[in-house]
């Protein structure tokens, strides 16, 4: 494909008042004002990422000392540099087209239950020190003493790019945003309008705990997304598709711009002869991959410790106690290649893992920052995890999922005297403490005498997720993760993660359809 942008692009581009040639140079690795230091190599040495910062080791010990001066149980320094990329087409033109950078340091203190918290986005020493006085102030008791030498620790490495996201140019990236987009126009002659987004960037790590340890990682992400509107008649119908990882450019090969275009049209076109089921109660098949939202919201988040630590989940008690039949297993896994839930280090600094939740339907562990680990006595489970240098760590979810059953999803649909497959979510709202949820689905078929009779829209499914986990009376060998970029909502906090499932029958469920 040709990397020149086309007349209608350049037209556009113009328009949006953005320079041109600085465009589509791309940041190639630029920060503060006057530098053109590259991003460290995912194997560069300490030293390449502390002069990113324009730090040194004895900075941080001076800034580590004061933070502690006032006493700590625990302490560190989270450096964070993120650059972020979107580009958006309308209709075939560029219409909107972003950059932005963000850099500073977060300065933690926990002593006891108290946790001191202040940020800098200046990395001057006067302005570090000055948090740390600001943190210390916060939370403080007893007596501490700083490392005496920092080491960098070993970590895995579970998004490893060929080329880092910093060295793509703009004008790279617009053929296969163009390609997409007529991909997706081409699909059916009722598509009426496209729309086409690109998002990428990365994040440069640097963690420092008060026992002396270093981590550093370079995080990259990167999102496709098609949006379509179809067109019969008087009726008009739209749906989307994305593909989100942490992964480089070389990754949207022609196959995956196929399959993304394909995607979105068809959840759009099958709209067009899709109505609502009866209501009621009836059995629900959660469809294999994005039905892990269900998981996620509904089950995962009660099972992160802090909730438990303060007695607002109903999971609270249930380590060692029967939540889910012998074939269920839950794990959050932030340990695999190239998922949005991937992580090499966690925010902490802490080691990360293939977390087992529920083990046979045993409830088996909670989701575990420093904090939470140290209360019930217990490992880290490398869960920890925040937004940015502005917001202090709490235990998250990574890549949240069941793991494969003894069934089949034929078996599974065979067994269905009257109910749905939910598909596609949109939006839902979860009462995290009870687990109570209502998810809105977009996308889902009618399942009658053991049969798919027809597609369904619009739709919400009301239940308990604790409920819904009793209720889970098959699981096929179909489990796969979704491949969209999800975002995980907590505390005012985002992060990105994954999430996925097999093919999964839940008995009984409230499904909000027409009354006939």
């Amino acid at each position: 494909m040709p990397q020149t942008l086309s007349r209608r692009s350049f037209a556009a581009l113009s328009t949006l008042g953005l320079g041109l040639p600085g465009l589509l140079a791309g940041c190639r690795g630029t920060t503060k004002a006057g530098s053109t230091t590259m991003i460290p190599g995912e194997h560069a040495p300490l030293a390449d990422h502390l002069g990113w910062f324009s730090v040194d080791k004895p900075t941080i010990a001076r800034v580590m000392s004061e933070l502690t001066a006032r006493g700590a149980d625990a302490a560190d320094l989270y450096f964070q540099y993120s650059r972020d990329n979107s580009i958006t087409m309308e209709d075939g033109i560029i219409s909107r087209a972003s950059s932005s950078v963000d850099q500073g340091v977060g300065l933690r203190v926990v002593v006891g239950d108290q946790t001191g918290y202040a940020f800098t986005e200046d990395l001057s020493l006067e302005a570090m020190l000055a948090a740390a006085r600001t943190a210390a102030g916060i939370a403080h008791g007893g007596a501490a003493r700083g490392p005496v030498e920092f080491k960098q620790g070993q970590r895995p490495s579970y998004y490893t790019l060929s080329q880092p996201w910093s060295e793509i140019q703009t004008v790279q990236k617009l053929p296969h945003i163009e390609r997409l987009n007529a991909l997706a126009r081409k699909a059916d002659p009722a598509i009426h309008k496209v729309t086409v987004g690109w998002a990428d960037g990365e994040e440069i790590v640097l963690i420092a705990d008060m026992r002396g340890n270093i981590q550093t990682d370079i995080r990259p992400m990167t999102r496709l997304w098609c949006n379509v509107t179809a067109k019969k008649g008087d009726v008009t119908q739209s749906n989307s598709a994305n593909l989100a990882g942490r992964h480089g450019f070389d990754w949207y090969t022609e196959e995956r711009l196929q399959f993304l275009a394909n995607e979105a049209v068809q959840r759009t076109m099958v709209l067009f002869d899709a109505r609502r089921p009866p209501a009621g109660e009836m059995p629900v098949v959660l469809a294999a991959g994005a039905s892990g939202i269900l998981l996620h919201e509904a089950i995962g988040h009660g099972m992160e410790a802090d909730f438990n630590r303060k007695n607002t989940s109903i999971y609270a008690s249930m380590i060692g106690k029967k939540v889910a039949p012998d074939f269920v297993t839950i794990v959050d896994d932030a340990t695999q290649d190239g998922e949005r839930g991937a992580l090499n280090v966690d925010d902490e600094g802490n080691a990360v893992e293939k977390t087992v939740l529920v083990d046979h339907g045993v409830m088996a562990s909670y989701l575990h920052d420093s904090i939470s680990a140290k209360h019930y006595k217990v490992k880290a489970t490398g869960s920890g995890r925040r937004e940015s240098f502005r917001h202090s760590p709490m235990p998250r979810m990574r890549s949240t999922y069941m793991e494969n059953g003894p069934h089949t999803r034929e078996e599974i649909i065979a067994s269905v005297k009257k109910g749905i497959i939910a598909e596609t979510f949109t939006n839902g709202q979860v009462q995290i403490g009870a687990g109570d949820f209502t998810f809105y689905i977009k996308n889902g078929w009618l399942i009658e005498d053991g049969k798919i009779t027809a597609p369904i829209k619009d739709i919400n499914i009301i239940g308990n997720g604790p409920e819904a986990l009793r209720n889970v009376t098959m699981v096929a060998n179909d489990c796969k993760l979704d491949f969209g970029g999800w975002t995980c909502g907590k505390d005012g906090q985002s992060v990105p993660v994954s999430q996925g499932l097999p093919t999964t029958l839940v008995s009984k469920m409230t499904v909000g359809g027409e009354n006939v």
